[in-house]
């Protein structure tokens, strides 16, 4: 007979129906609602392995993208405070990746939709327990980015959060993109996805990039700001390229340079003036 572990793939023999359930070799059970309408009785067929609710051996045709020695996404469907993030792997059985395994802030946690690149575990009863994938592992799944990548854009989620920065994979890519705390406005939570934009290829392939703007649309997101809080004050303020940084933080929540530098493209653009320590909108 062969030999069965749960969180496996494997294909077994159909011995007979029971009712709602399949037997399968091994004294397998299956759900009618898991197997396709069309077996019978002396079939071979490859199921999932797992151990239901009443702690049984159970096997599903409904495959997984998710197994024992291998790593894949798995979506968040369900987070428990207490216990950790449940995931849907593709297959009829909720899969728990342990409090343990999640950042220590909460505010970074994932939320429901969120993906996580894992694998699975199983404990000495056999049930089955998701584990996030290791930097080692990803450094033998990812592939190497072409050099021309630079400066564009690519979806990628988050899978490993360090107080220096956060390390994603793009998607479909599979590339490995490290993006500094400096090149962020927050951190992001650990399977979110994002749209990252590439910043510079490293000599291994792995890639380094950026969730801030590109400087013309931080350029344009600051003009905005400073149009906004015009027109909210009547059309003037006490704020010209003259005013101190602190006064400047304080108000825009921006630096000095990036506020002179909005105010001189709204004047080259002929929407505002200033004069005696005041700008106003034409």
């Amino acid at each position: 007979m062969k030999e069965v572990q749960p969180g496996t793939t494997t294909e077994l023999e159909v011995i007979e129906r029971e009712g709602s359930r399949w037997i399968l070799e091994g004294d397998v059970r299956m759900n009618a609602s898991d197997a396709d309408e069309a077996i019978q009785e002396g079939d071979r067929v490859t199921v999932f392995l797992y151990v239901n609710r009443r702690k049984e051996l159970s096997a599903t045709m409904q495959l997984p993208h998710v197994t024992i020695g291998s790593y894949g996404w798995a979506r968040v469907i369900r987070v428990d405070a207490k216990e950790g993030v449940y995931v849907d792997i593709g297959a009829p059985v909720e899969v728990l990746v342990n409090k343990a395994d999640m950042p220590r802030i909460r505010a970074l946690w994932p939320q429901t939709d969120d993906m996580l690149y894992m694998t699975l575990r199983t404990d000495l009863g056999g049930n089955l327990f998701g584990r996030l994938v290791t930097e080692e592992r990803v450094l033998e799944l990812i592939a190497e980015a072409p050099s021309d990548v630079t400066n564009a854009n690519l979806k990628a989620r988050a899978y490993r959060l360090l107080p220096v920065g956060s390390f994603l994979l793009s998607i479909p890519e599979n590339y490995r993109i490290f993006i500094h705390n400096t090149e962020m406005e927050k951190e992001p939570r650990l399977g979110e996805e994002l749209e990252v934009r590439v910043i510079g290829v490293r000599d291994d392939g792995t890639l380094n990039g950026s969730l801030l703007p590109r400087k013309q649309e931080r350029l344009a997101d600051d003009s905005e700001v400073i149009l906004r809080y015009l027109q909210d004050s009547g059309g003037q303020m006490p704020f010209t390229d003259k005013s101190t940084p602190d006064e400047i933080q304080e108000m825009f929540a921006m630096s000095k340079g990036s506020f002179k530098r909005a105010l001189g493209r709204l004047m080259k653009e002929g929407k505002i003036t200033q004069e005696d320590g005041w700008t106003r909108l034409k």
